[in-house]
């Protein structure tokens, strides 16, 4: 029997490490990207080198696979739906991507199934003098502005304090329609994987911590030490809202656990996540070989962890550099129980993603201590 063969839109770290995943489950990862050098490359079995957006490319890529998938929300989906429509398989579906592209989209899908969101409202060209007059109720300031299409890493995004500060940011990202939400005091931030087959078969992935750094992600603890009822919210709401889309695939979910125990959507990304890298090592089977599971209709992998508890630290871009950090790198990899994971990017920024590392923890270990001291060896003394 010939290899089911899978078509991932995007080449970047994500689509990297499905990559890595294929051989174990005897399938083949053909990756669209725009370079030779992007980090999949080298763990796909092919490349079509096309902008993600590139329907053209897309089309390329649909017909040397079985069943295309995404590893990340910058596409066309106009252009998609003409493939679609001619035959090209997408799991998850364009219908069920649909609302989760626009953070405005998004909020409505959510509010209208009943999952718990902060107050929130839209501003564009159509009804700016409306919004900023009504903002102090239900919203007030302190708010959140996010740009409604292609943020991510806390781009587009921005705390805004007054009105005056309001429209001086909107006028800076020239009058961009944006969404605009209550600022939520949040005592942890959480996030959980959920994958759903064709079949409808879920599984839930353990209810992780994460912390960030200038609004990027720098470390994930899994499990959360929150309470059982917390748990239970978060994988109600994951399994709420994976049936609604009618999602095939593996889905993010970030939260904010506010006071009293309430939890509250923070955003939602339908796709493998950063805050599951930590299955790869953890978890009796990784995100990524859930998505390939996912998509090819096989049924689900168990998701139970193999560890007590586990940290992952990312290695963020803390400078603009070419140097691929090998020193660092093997000073990482010679700590106990700890994998490093390097994506192979070209170049180093300020805030980029280039790496990670996973470590396993027993119970009594110091996560904590041991984050530092990772963070001691990546980071310039002053940086981390």
């Amino acid at each position: 029997m010939a290899k089911q063969r899978i078509g991932v839109i995007g080449g970047g770290q994500l689509a990297w490490m499905m990559g890595l995943e294929a051989p174990k489950l005897g399938v083949d990862v053909i990756v669209q990207t725009p370079q030779a050098t992007d980090p999949a490359v080298p763990t796909a079995t092919g490349y079509v080198l096309a902008p993600v957006a590139d329907a053209a490319g897309t089309q390329a890529l649909s017909d040397r696979c079985d069943v295309l998938t995404f590893e990340n929300e910058f596409v066309d989906l106009p252009a998609l739906r003409a493939l679609e429509q001619q035959g090209s398989l997408f799991r998850p579906s364009l219908s069920a991507l649909a609302p989760l592209l626009d953070k405005y989209t998004q909020r409505q899908f959510l509010a209208a199934h009943d999952l718990p969101n902060p107050p929130f409202v839209t501003l564009d060209e159509t009804n700016a003098d409306e919004v900023v007059a009504a903002i102090t109720a239900p919203i007030g300031f302190p708010l959140v502005m996010k740009t409604r299409r292609l943020g991510y890493d806390g781009q587009g995004t921005f705390m805004i304090a007054s009105g005056e500060e309001l429209l001086k940011t909107w006028q800076q990202i020239e009058r961009q329609p944006v969404l605009l939400e209550a600022f939520i005091p949040f005592e942890k931030e959480l996030a959980v994987m959920v994958a759903r087959s064709p079949q409808g078969e879920i599984a839930v992935y353990p209810v992780v911590e994460t912390q960030q750094v200038d609004q990027v992600c720098r470390r994930v603890i899994a499990p959360a030490a929150v309470s059982e009822a917390v748990q239970q919210q978060v994988e109600a709401i994951a399994r709420t809202l994976i049936e609604k889309l009618d999602f095939v695939g593996v889905l993010g979910i970030e939260f904010f656990l506010a006071p009293g125990d309430t939890v509250l959507v923070n955003e939602v990304a339908p796709r493998t996540h950063n805050s599951g890298h930590y299955t790869i090592d953890a978890c009796q089977t990784s995100q990524f070989a859930q998505q390939l599971l996912a998509v090819t209709g096989r049924p689900l992998g168990q998701t139970t962890m193999t560890c007590d508890r586990a940290l992952m630290v990312n290695l963020l871009g803390f400078e603009t550099s070419t140097s691929d950090y090998a020193e660092q790198r093997v000073q990482l990899s010679k700590r106990p129980h700890t994998q490093v994971y390097w994506y192979g990017k070209q170049g180093s920024r300020p805030g980029r993603k280039l790496g990670h590392v996973t470590v396993c923890l027993s119970v009594d270990e110091d996560w904590w201590e041991i984050a530092q001291a990772i963070e001691t060896i990546w980071y310039p003394v002053g940086e981390s």
